[in-house]
């Protein structure tokens, strides 16, 4: 059964916007709102960004950049992992084939 979407008020950039979002989003939906809040806090206290749509926009370039360094990180981590599967998968496979055989 899909959740209804309900209308949550949040705060972004000192304006307020309504996004709908069902029950079980409005956890993350809140801790998103509170990331972009603090990245954009982050680039308004440098104070090298002026005007609001400018912030905005540096806060997400920011976001943007440290997903795809964590993304390619995991990637790296994730092909590692499949390559040590696959040879325990290949010995475990020959163990059977040599078990098999000798019976």
């Amino acid at each position: 059964m899909s959740e209804t979407a309900k209308p949550v008020t949040v705060r972004i950039l000192d304006k307020e916007y309504t996004v709908a979002c069902t029950d079980d989003e409005r956890d993350s939906l809140l801790k998103s709102v509170e990331f972009l809040n603090s990245k954009i806090k982050d680039v308004r206290s440098n104070g090298k960004v002026a005007g609001s749509e400018r912030i905005v926009v540096m806060a997400a370039l920011n976001i943007v950049h440290e997903y795809l360094e964590y993304k390619d990180q995991n990637e790296g981590m994730t092909d590692g992992v499949k390559d040590v599967f696959m040879r325990i998968h290949g010995k475990v496979s020959e163990a059977l084939d040599n078990k098999s055989s000798v019976n």
